[in-house]
Formats: structure tokens, C-alpha cells, sequence
């Protein structure tokens, strides 16, 4: 029985003590080819950092960010070109008020009126270019902010109705030509602004069209 446990146990010890030098050696032999690249990608990434190169954003990034850039800009700039258009109204306009004195006082009162309203508009335009778009999918675009936008516009061309009655009564003919310069430039931002609304009103929303469809 002691012999028949003895050579099991001896083979083993055997068989273990042979297999210890090549489970040793294992380690080096796989540790060496990932040290190596290690060093390589080291090295690599040294030599791109000596030549100033920066890794490129993933694509998903990318998809990510660029609408909402995009987006941003574009309201952005709608709402300042608004604010500039006006801006510029608004100077000579007063510059107009100081020359004359029958009309100076109305004009300048419009100028202010103007003034005084270019800045909300402006956030309208940029609150109604950057809604959600899932919201606007859904529920529609944001009508509460561009029934006041065509509020000021019913008020703006009631401004531009009492400056052409003003520019006929300016006594100084290029304080007329400016009126009615600055009287044009108006108008067609009235006429952008109308456009901007009609369009955004129209878009396509899921709501809008199961009104519609049960009317």
C-alpha cells in the first residue's frame, strides 16, 4: 500500500522540480515583448509631442459638438446682425434729431424707442434659434417668444410710418436723404424679421400635426 502511495509521489516532486526552470523563464519571455512596446509608444509619443502634434478628436466627439456649435453661431449671429442693424438706425437717427429742430425732438424719440427694444430682441431671435429640437419636434417651435418679436415689429412699422412723415417735414435736404436712408435699412430688417418668424411658426412638429389631422 506504502509503495503504491511512494512512486505517485515521487514522480510528482519530480515532475514539478523539471517544470520550475521553464515557469521562470516564462515571465521574461513574455515581459520583454510588452516592455519593448512600451518603449516604442513612449518614444512615439515623445517625438509627436517635440513636433507639436495634438490627437485629433474621436469622431464621436466630434458628432457631438459640431451641432451644437453650429446651432450656437447661427443664433448668434442672427441676434447680432439684428443688434447692429439697429444700432447703426439708432446713431443717425439721433445724429438727424441734433441738426433739426421742428422734427428733432420726434425723431429722437423713435431713436430711443428703437434703443430700447433691440436687446430683447435680439435674445428672442437666439432663444428661438437654440430650442431643443426634440422639443420643437414634439410641441412646436417656442410661439410665445415669436408672437412678442412680431409685436415689436407691428411697433416698428408704425416708427417707420411716423419717420416718413417726419422726413417730409426736414428742412435740411440731406437730413431728408439720411431719414430715408435709415428708413429703408428699417424695412428690410422689418421684412427679415417677418421672415424669421413665418419660418420658424411653419416648422414641423408632431403636435401641430395631429391637431391638424383630428381638425
Amino acid at each position: 500500500m506504502k509503495k503504491n502511495i511512494f512512486f505517485p509521489v515521487v514522480g510528482l516532486a519530480v515532475f514539478s522540480f523539471l517544470a520550475l526552470p521553464v515557469s521562470a523563464q516564462k515571465p521574461e519571455s513574455v515581459g520583454t515583448p510588452a516592455e519593448k512596446s512600451l518603449q516604442a509608444q513612449t518614444a512615439q509619443a515623445n517625438l509627436n509631442a517635440s513636433k507639436g502634434q495634438v490627437n485629433a478628436p474621436t469622431n464621436d466627439a466630434t458628432e457631438t459638438t459640431q451641432p451644437t456649435t453650429e446651432k450656437n453661431a447661427k443664433g448668434q449671429t442672427t441676434a447680432e446682425s439684428h443688434r447692429s442693424v439697429v444700432a447703426t438706425f439708432v446713431q443717425s437717427l439721433l445724429a438727424v434729431a441734433d441738426r433739426e429742430g421742428g422734427i428733432g425732438a420726434q425723431v429722437k424719440v423713435v431713436a430711443e424707442q428703437q434703443n430700447d427694444t433691440k436687446d430683447r430682441a435680439a435674445d428672442l431671435i437666439y432663444a428661438v434659434e437654440n430650442r431643443n429640437k426634440i422639443k420643437t419636434f414634439f410641441i412646436g417651435t417656442s410661439y410665445k417668444n415669436l408672437g412678442e418679436l412680431r409685436s415689436q415689429m407691428v411697433q416698428t412699422r408704425n416708427q417707420i410710418d411716423q419717420l416718413r412723415r417726419l422726413a417730409a417735414k426736414a428742412e435740411n435736404p440731406e437730413d431728408k436723404v439720411a431719414l430715408e436712408t435709415q428708413i429703408q435699412s428699417l424695412e428690410q430688417e422689418a421684412q427679415k424679421i417677418d421672415t424669421f418668424i413665418t419660418d420658424n411658426e411653419s416648422q414641423f412638429s408632431l403636435f401641430g400635426w395631429a391637431v391638424k389631422l383630428f381638425q
